[in-house]
């Protein structure tokens, strides 16, 4: 294998696991934002805020995988 196919799989890996790391981060995030409202309704403003704060956050990391893979891909 030369240089060009072990950055590409590195590049395609990174991808995927960055994805499945945001996909379980955001269910632990929303579950627990859940039981949070769940037991407490009246600061529900408060957790949906925070939560969604958190997900903009964990989302952030996927693009950020996402734009470097085509950033990659460009050249």
């Amino acid at each position: 294998m030369d240089a060009k196919v072990v950055l590409d799989l590195g590049v395609a890996i990174a991808l995927g696991v960055a994805a499945f790391a945001s996909a379980i981060s955001l269910g632990i995030a929303v579950a627990s934002a859940m039981g949070a409202i769940g037991r407490q309704p009246e600061a529900s403003n408060k957790i949906m805020t925070s939560m969604i704060i958190g997900c903009a956050f964990i989302e952030a990391i996927t693009i950020y995988v996402l734009v470097f893979a085509f950033m990659y891909a460009a050249k």
